[in-house]
């Protein structure tokens, strides 16, 4: 796994060992990136159920001017830290449910939501963020999936899903009401 572009570009980071955590393929994050190009640069970034951080991380190295990493798994949580130490990058993962974090933090430019495929952790993240109204007022909110996104979410509007490989990226931004 490495970074795929800014400061840090061709950096490589540490991932987990075997086959038990699904981190964002390399292709499907510089998709992303290429999708986010014009929303990057001095955002405020959430990388909720963050793993080894390289959602995070490549946020940063293009340009974000914060961000913020969520995981409840310390072996997740030392993986990242370990990364960030690696990249000089001032950083902590904060050991807490998104959930929990969201009915209390501020507003986002960037939501990055990578939570486990099986886990309806998720769409309970995103009711917080259409709740709550936490993206600015061009802000997105990214859930990465196994499926395609069903339903609606109070407070946001489905803008766009992509599939890459077994994964669906869908994208929110806030409703027009």
């Amino acid at each position: 796994m490495r970074v795929i572009g800014g400061i840090y570009r061709s950096r490589k980071l540490d991932a987990f060992e075997g086959e038990s955590v699904r981190p964002t393929a390399d292709r499907t994050r510089e998709s992303l990136f290429n999708i986010l190009q014009g929303k990057i640069v001095g955002a405020r970034f959430l990388d909720a159920f963050c793993g080894t951080g390289a959602v995070g991380i490549e946020a940063l190295s293009r340009g974000a001017a914060e961000c913020v990493f969520l995981d409840t798994d310390k072996k997740s949580a030392q993986i990242a830290q370990g990364n960030f130490k690696k990249l000089g990058i001032e950083a902590k993962v904060l050991l807490t449910r998104a959930e929990d974090f969201l009915e209390k933090c501020g507003v986002f430019d960037i939501v990055f939501l990578d939570p486990p495929y099986r886990s309806e952790s998720g769409r309970a993240a995103l009711e917080i963020i259409g709740r709550r109204a936490l993206l600015k007022e061009n802000g997105v909110a990214v859930f990465e999936h196994a499926e395609p996104f069903a339903g609606e979410i109070a407070g946001l509007c489905k803008i766009d899903e992509r599939k890459y490989g077994k994964a669906y990226l869908t994208f929110f931004g806030r409703s027009k009401v």
